[in-house]
């Protein structure tokens, strides 16, 4: 079964890297992704910056021609980008914005509105949140009136899910990824996922999974392919390229 992995960090020790409340990730540089996917037949990806990257570009231009042009960019920016800036970053094959509202690191949720319309208008972006599902209510109508969104995770808590799932049936994207991290069963939260809205779901490793309680192991995928069964190649494959290589 080919796989569009969703979600995955490149931290290569050659650029910058600023701790983030007093972290500081292990290298894992595109030739240790390509090592640790090897047995998994991972055709194209979305790498996603960090919130120890900051607005640091030169990492993801350099893993971006490293693994290739079925990977694209998740990128961090503040407000203020010249279009010029996010015309050149578009070129080499970003496709995303990332507001981490989890950890920080990126520009502030206030500048969401704005700037996730304006990335849009310019280049067809998508935007991408990393927030836990309990403060989607807070920005519930920015969310909903925006042009395309994403959000990481699974929204992390089962406390929030029932806010997540009043998303999904108005097109927002939910990623399967950081099973490591959430609080629930993955795949209950899943198939309530894919009945709503079967374009909804897209599967990523979240490798190298930083600061995950569990890192991602191979066996995350069979949990795709064993309780999904014909539908599992919407989630692993087709939701992702389709929103990422549109």
């Amino acid at each position: 079964m080919k796989i569009f992995d969703s979600h995955l960090h490149i931290i290569d020790k050659r650029f910058p890297i600023s701790p983030n409340q007093g972290y500081i990730p292990d290298y894992f540089s595109s030739k240790d992704y390509l090592k640790k996917v090897d047995k998994l037949n991972v055709v194209g990806g979305a790498i996603v910056s960090g919130s120890f990257q900051g607005f640091d570009q030169t990492y993801l231009v350099d893993a971006l021609n490293t693994l290739g042009e079925n990977f694209v960019g998740v990128t961090q920016l503040p407000f203020n980008t010249t279009d010029d800036e996010i015309l050149r970053l578009n070129d080499i094959g970003v496709r995303a914005l990332r507001f981490n509202v989890n950890r920080g690191g990126s520009e502030d949720i206030s500048r969401l509105d704005y700037f996730a319309r304006r990335v849009y208008e310019l280049v067809n972006w998508h935007t991408e949140l990393y927030i836990n599902s309990n403060q989607l209510l807070e920005i519930k109508t920015i969310i909903e009136n925006l042009p395309a969104v994403s959000i990481d995770h699974l929204g992390l808590s089962k406390s929030g899910f029932n806010d997540l799932l009043s998303f999904v049936d108005k097109g927002i994207k939910i990623k399967a990824t950081g099973f490591g991290r959430i609080d629930f069963k993955p795949i209950e939260a899943i198939q309530s996922i894919y009945s709503l809205n079967p374009d909804a779901l897209m599967f990523g490793t979240d490798l190298p999974s930083t600061r995950a309680k569990r890192p991602f192991h191979d066996t995350d995928v069979d949990i795709i392919i064993n309780n999904l069964e014909e539908k599992q190649a919407k989630v692993l494959f087709k939701n992702a390229q389709k929103w990422y290589l549109k």
